[in-house]
């Protein structure tokens, strides 16, 4: 815990898990969630595709970690870590998130409103496949939720919040962050009314 007990900080996983690998930042939340202990400082939430609706989440925030899908043009599951400033504000500024106009929007409105977190990470990973609609992840990321894990909890180390690793994993679809049936194992293992080609 920091000395400043009154620090708020969101972890926050945004991205579509109709559409495969845009489902990565809720993917990681889920994982964090599952296998380590966050303090009561720390606030995890599945931000989905809400938009705008994050504005007051990420207004109360000291600090703001975020999940999610990019398209930088890199491998398929490289990973990125951009901090501060350098994380995107504008839906002027260069193309990163898969549904960008969304949440650079949450941080211009949070910045005009005067409440923008004073810390922002952002931990990426370049998609392989948007266009499966239902889809799992696929390999390149799917390989990459450990290691975006990791990274977050170094993250959150630097912030000065230890995030110890769970002495038991909570079982699949007990973490409580999404609804019934839409955990990793529970949403691919399901039968696809569409299957691949």
């Amino acid at each position: 815990m920091t000395d400043d007990q009154t620090n708020r900080t969101l972890v926050l996983g945004i991205g579509n898990l109709l559409w495969a690998d845009e489902g990565f930042g809720v993917r990681c939340v889920e994982a964090l969630h599952r296998h380590h202990i966050l303090p009561e400082a720390v606030t995890l939430m599945d931000g989905g595709t809400q938009g705008l609706y994050l504005v007051q989440h990420v207004r109360a925030a000291d600090a703001l970690l975020v999940f999610d899908a990019v398209d930088y043009g890199l491998t398929p599951g490289e990973m990125i870590v951009v901090r501060g400033a350098d994380v995107p504000r504008f839906t002027g500024a260069k193309k990163m998130s898969l549904h960008q106009t969304g949440f650079q929007d949450v941080l211009s409105a949070a910045d005009l409103m005067g409440g923008a977190p004073a810390r922002l990470t952002l931990i990426g990973v370049q998609a392989a496949d948007l266009e499966t609609w239902g889809g799992p992840l696929s390999e390149p990321v799917r390989a990459r939720l450990d290691e975006a894990v990791r990274l977050a909890v170094a993250e959150l180390a630097a912030w000065g919040l230890g995030a110890p690793i769970r002495p038991d994993p909570l079982p699949e679809g007990a973490a409580g962050l999404l609804a019934p049936g839409l955990d990793l194992a529970a949403f691919e293992g399901r039968p696809r009314a569409f299957p691949p080609a």
